[in-house]
């Protein structure tokens, strides 16, 4: 079985203390001191043979993925802070 730890697929940014799901369209996300994403697209399409799905069965990209444009941008490192702006 292919390895399906934390950051082995499709995650750029693991988070902590956030509700990832109860973000909108349009909402800001701080990381550290200068770092500002936007979120642009909820969900995804999975196409037909995501490796995710054919392994577990599931795939969260249609109801959870997030992607967002980055706003003001810099060196991401582990431990810092994010924030819902």
């Amino acid at each position: 079985m292919p390895d399906l730890s934390r950051g082995a697929f499709a995650e750029n940014v693991i988070t902590r203390g956030i509700e990832l799901t109860d973000l909108e369209i349009g909402s800001r996300l701080k990381i550290g001191e200068n770092i500002i994403l936007e979120i642009t697209q909820i969900g995804k399409e999975c196409h037909n043979g995501c490796a995710i799905k054919t392994i577990t069965g599931d795939c969260i990209m249609p109801r959870e993925g997030l992607f967002a444009k980055v706003i003001s941008g810099g060196l991401v490192r582990s431990g810092e802070k994010l924030s819902l702006m």
